[in-house]
C-alpha cells in the first residue's frame, strides 16, 4: 500500500513537472565566424585609429515542439578613411527548450531573453578574432535587447496602421 501511494505522489508531481514553465539551454555554438582583412599588409602601417561600426541582427526558428534556435549576427567593420581595416561577422547560436509557456510569451523570450544569454559569446568571438588579425581588441557595448525588441514592435504597429 505505501509503495502505491508513493508511486501515485510521483505520477502527480511528475504530472505537476510537465506542466510548469520551463526554460533551458541546449546548446550553445558558433554557427558562423569570418574576418577579413582586405588591406593587409598596409594597412598595418596605418597609424590612424580606425572608426568602427556594428550592425546586428536576430532571428529565431522553431526546430520543434517547445526547441527553438536562435542566433545574433554580429558585424564589425572598421574604416581608415575610405579603405577596410577589417570585417568581422559572427552568427552566434543557441538551442533552447521552452515549455509550457504562453503564446504571448513565447516572443519575448526568444526575442529578447535567448540573445541577452547570446551577446557575451558573440562579443568574446569577436573580440578574439580582431585581436588574432593584429588589432586591438573591439570590445563590444552591451546591448539592451528589450528595447531594440520594444523598437520593432513599434514599428511594426506603425507600419501596419500605414498600410
Amino acid at each position: 500500500m505505501a509503495k502505491e501511494n508513493s508511486a501515485a505522489l510521483n505520477e502527480a508531481a511528475q504530472a505537476e513537472q510537465d506542466t510548469q514553465p520551463g526554460f533551458g539551454i541546449e546548446k550553445l555554438y558558433v554557427k558562423d565566424a569570418s574576418i577579413e582583412v582586405p588591406g593587409a599588409p598596409h594597412i598595418f602601417t596605418e597609424r590612424t585609429a580606425p572608426q568602427v561600426g556594428v550592425e546586428l541582427g536576430n532571428s529565431a526558428q522553431k526546430l520543434d515542439e517547445g526547441v527553438f534556435e536562435v542566433s545574433i549576427k554580429v558585424t564589425v567593420t572598421a574604416k581608415i578613411g575610405d579603405k577596410t581595416a577589417f570585417l568581422v561577422e559572427v552568427t552566434q547560436a543557441g538551442i533552447f527548450a521552452v515549455r509550457n509557456v504562453p503564446e504571448e510569451n513565447l516572443e519575448v523570450i526568444v526575442s529578447v531573453t535567448c540573445p541577452n544569454i547570446l551577446f557575451p559569446y558573440a562579443r568574446e568571438a569577436v573580440s578574439d578574432m580582431v585581436t588574432r588579425a593584429g588589432f586591438a581588441p573591439v570590445l563590444l557595448n552591451p546591448i539592451n535587447f528589450e528595447a531594440l525588441y520594444m523598437q520593432q514592435k513599434q514599428q511594426a504597429e506603425h507600419a501596419a496602421k500605414a498600410n
